[in-house]
């Protein structure tokens, strides 16, 4: 079961929750509804408390990527929040496919000759120095803006 994200009420993230904990904070007014998506709770007279070490883990897949927050206690390793990340990458290629089919059907009417212009174009790099064709660099990036959203809601200190 995923745990509800906390804010202090200078909005820094604290330790996640149970859900039953954050329903018992709502019923009694000391906390507010933040976010929905994911359930996120602001307490509204406390600032700071204990925390522990978070590590963020990521499964990656070409269509589905498994994102997890592991807290360290003292008994172990528990799995705080889990959700499963749905990737474009069908969509975005498709989107390229269709560009490129159009160019084709320019370069064919009967109209002064299209010239195919592919030769001419050099690659870019668009992540971390390096090139990566569009379909997963729109994976990479979705990972990634989810670390800095979960970044913001928890208290991360390692990231794998």
């Amino acid at each position: 079961m995923n745990r509800v994200f906390v804010l202090g009420s200078t909005k820094e993230p604290l330790m996640p929750c149970h859900p039953a904990r954050a329903r018992e904070l709502l019923r009694k007014g000391k906390a507010a509804v933040f976010r929905m998506e994911p359930f996120t709770i602001i307490l509204l007279n406390r600032a700071d408390g204990d925390l522990q070490e978070i590590e963020f883990k990521v499964d990656p897949g070409s269509k589905t990527s498994g994102i997890a927050l592991v807290a360290s206690f003292k008994k172990g390793k528990t799995l705080v929040w889990a959700a499963n990340l749905s990737h474009r990458g069908a969509a975005v290629h498709a989107n390229l496919e269709s560009r490129r089919s159009l160019r084709v059907g320019r370069r064919g009417r009967k109209t002064r000759y299209r010239k195919a212009r592919f030769d001419n174009r050099t690659r870019k790099p668009n992540c971390g120095g390096k090139w990566l064709a569009p379909s997963i660099k729109s994976r990479v990036d979705n990972v990634a803006v989810w670390y800095g959203r979960i970044n913001r809601l928890a208290p991360v200190t390692v990231a794998h």
